[in-house]
């Protein structure tokens, strides 16, 4: 008789990939499917990052790496950073990891354990929860609220640190909400935590590059008097389209960096070679497929904003980063997972129930408008079209 270990009975996972599943799946048996759901940008990686990838194969190289990352790599990861940032950070406080997740992986391990607490974004990006719970630490949800614009406030997350509490962790922008907190909120979570100096704060930036309207990311290494206890999770996945790639970094304060690069050894031991090598072409080389990419996501989320408040029952506020909607479909009557399956199953639109992203996502759909802007508009036309009839009868 085989026994597992308990812990998996409390390990989630991400929905988005169960409804990909089942989108394939419903594709594979001839029905016309239009994905709003998973969260990866439609467009191409750029071809001057294959070619560094195929060079470096070329090159021969095809061995392990530093379980850090190669140097070449750490150093253009701290160059961006004082180029967009003004900040300085030293390569030697730097992580490359096949992925972003692996960071948070990291640092939940490292905080996570019975009687300790971490305090996570809800709704938020659905790993986080899933991996507190399986360390066995008290996952505490800090609210994101629309009346907010789904930014976080600073108030209400101090409010909930304890004696408890050994990690807090921050998104912005948001998925799933595209919400973008304010430099004047960060200025006054900051200035807060300085009467909880043992908390530990790993900021997701993943969609730092994804902001509209004008709005310049703020971000957490701006910061100086938190930088001894910020870890900050980076990576190409959404900036440069390789979210199939697996390339992600972090930076990790001086005392935790070895408890990272430890972990690294024994769980990955490395992150494919000439990805990384790909990695320095996308962040030294030119920037103009990124502009467009988010010129373009900013034109569709124009057209899905517009479009949800034009539908009945829907509501939508506007997001000011990523490339997400959440819309409120609360006045439809349908609680939101049982609105998103019918949606694919019956109109052939795939979005994510909003409670897949936590306990305050009763009530959302997230949208995804990395597709088509007449994909998007199809779509927006199958969901009017399936309310009105359901409506009807």
């Amino acid at each position: 008789m085989l026994h597992t270990i308990p812990g998996f009975a409390r390990i989630g996972e991400e929905n988005a990939f169960a409804v990909l599943a089942r989108a394939t799946e419903l594709q594979r048996q001839g029905r016309d499917i239009i994905n709003l759901g998973i969260g990866q940008p439609d467009f191409p990686t750029p071809p001057h990052i294959l070619e560094a990838a195929v060079k470096a194969l070329r090159d021969g190289h095809h061995g392990y790496t530093p379980a850090t990352g190669i140097l070449a790599l750490r150093e253009a990861i701290a160059a961006d950073y004082a180029r967009r940032y003004r900040a300085e950070v030293s390569p030697e406080h730097v992580m490359v990891m096949p992925g972003g997740k692996v960071t948070m992986f990291t640092a939940i391990l490292m905080f996570g354990e019975p009687g300790s607490d971490i305090l996570y974004p809800d709704p938020g990006f659905p790993i986080y929860r899933s991996m507190i719970e399986y360390t066995g630490a008290r996952p505490v949800p800090v609210p994101i609220r629309e009346e907010n614009g789904f930014a976080f406030s600073a108030e209400e997350t101090l409010a909930l640190i304890t004696p408890e509490t050994r990690l807090l962790i921050l998104n912005s922008p948001a998925n799933p909400t595209g919400g973008v907190t304010p430099k004047a909120e960060i200025d006054k979570l900051v200035a807060g935590l300085a009467r909880f100096p043992d908390v530990a704060i790993m900021s997701d930036e993943i969609y730092a590059q994804m902001t509209y309207d004008g709005l310049v990311h703020q971000t957490l290494l701006a910061y100086p008097e938190i930088r001894d206890r910020l870890i900050l999770l980076d990576g190409a996945s959404k900036t440069y389209a390789m979210t199939g790639w697996r390339l992600g970094w972090s930076v990790w304060p001086q005392a935790l960096y070895e408890n990272a690069r430890k972990l690294a050894v024994n769980c990955f031991s490395c992150t494919n070679a000439p990805t990384q090598f790909a990695g320095i072409a996308a962040l030294e080389g030119p920037q103009d497929a990124v502009k467009g990419m988010v010129a373009e996501f900013d034109r569709r989320r124009r057209i899905v904003v517009d479009g949800l408040n034009r539908l009945p029952g829907i509501s939508a506020v506007t997001p000011k980063g990523a490339f997400y909607a959440f819309p409120n479909v609360s006045r439809t009557g349908w609680p939101a997972k049982q609105l998103a399956s019918t949606l694919l199953e019956e109109a052939g639109v795939a979005t994510i129930g909003g409670p897949d992203f936590g306990v305050h996502g009763e009530g959302y759909l997230r949208l995804s408008y990395a597709n088509s802007a007449e994909n998007i508009i199809a779509a927006l036309r199958r969901i009017g079209e399936f309310l009105a009839a359901r409506k009807a009868a």
